[in-house]
């Protein structure tokens, strides 16, 4: 048994870079769910933890919230069914479903539906907030997001494409990635970048905690809106906790009226979602090398 567990392990950190320790036999049965890390650890498990509980009073099996390290890594536990749902970006959802067949997105969230991304500069910049995103970007430092991230890497690189027609790393003179959008603030708050791109509800988010000093950062370009993040489920589901089951799992997520729950999103409400509303995505993703054919 200590064998088995122990190559159990092995293959289940080899398979994303798990956050936390081996799953139970208890747990082995039970609807796993996980979320990009678009924020740090201790935030998404007090948001998730609760989460879980409200899913397993709506669906009566049990429900387990599990964090990962990377987007990667949620796409990787998705694909190999250790997590049967997840709470995806527009792109890691995308990238989730193509490989595997029948899953489906389930919901999003209201806001989802015109998502946006800020482009924030450190205030050395001298670079004033715009209506078009300013010609005076060009040669200062920048940092992306997470490079799996929607709002992080994929919509940001593509205006930025569109406006100056070249890549990322020509525009700028240095190009990084902070991993997640509440890194992207504080590297680009204290200097360590010059200019980044955020997920707009994080910086809203940050500003409203007080934990953004304008003085030093700010918002100088929006982008047009896009769909952005969902809940999406394997198409193996019914199959394994029977008839229906995706679609109760559906109905729970549009259930959620809890303001603390949908606080913590933060969401007004979840709407019914589907794959084609993620067409753009991939339609984005694929125009600037992202995908694979």
């Amino acid at each position: 048994m200590t064998l088995l567990r122990g190559l159990l392990a092995g293959l289940w950190l080899l398979a994303g870079g798990w956050a936390v320790s081996l799953p139970t036999e208890a747990q082995a049965d039970s609807f796993v769910f996980t979320a990009i890390p678009d924020q740090d650890e201790s935030r998404l498990q007090a948001r998730f933890g609760k989460v879980a509980d409200y899913l397993s009073a709506r669906l009566g099996v049990e429900v387990h919230y599990v964090p990962v390290k990377s987007y990667a890594a949620a796409i990787t536990a998705f694909r190999n069914n250790q997590v049967q749902l997840a709470w995806f970006g527009g792109l890691s959802g995308v990238q989730a479903r193509r490989l595997v067949p029948g899953s489906e997105a389930l919901a999003q969230g209201y806001e989802d539906q015109f998502f946006k991304t800020y482009f924030i500069a450190h205030h050395s910049t001298g670079i004033e907030p715009a209506d078009k995103l300013p010609a005076s970007v060009k040669g200062k430092t920048f940092t992306f997001g997470s490079k799996g991230s929607t709002s992080g890497r994929l919509m940001p690189e593509f205006y930025l494409r569109q406006r100056f027609d070249a890549a990322p790393d020509e525009i700028f003179s240095r190009v990084g990635f902070s991993g997640d959008h509440t890194r992207t603030i504080a590297q680009v708050q204290t200097g360590a970048y010059q200019l980044g791109a955020v997920n707009y509800a994080v910086w809203d988010a940050q500003l409203a905690a007080g934990k953004i000093d304008t003085d030093k950062v700010r918002v100088i370009w929006t982008t047009p809106t896009y769909p952005d993040y969902q809940w999406t489920i394997r198409g193996d589901v019914d199959q394994q906790f029977g008839a229906g089951f995706s679609q109760q799992v559906r109905q729970a997520l549009l259930a959620m009226e809890d303001p603390q729950l949908l606080a913590s999103f933060p969401r007004q409400s979840f709407v019914p979602a589907g794959n084609q509303d993620y067409a753009p995505i991939e339609d984005t993703a694929r125009s600037i090398g992202l995908l694979d054919e």
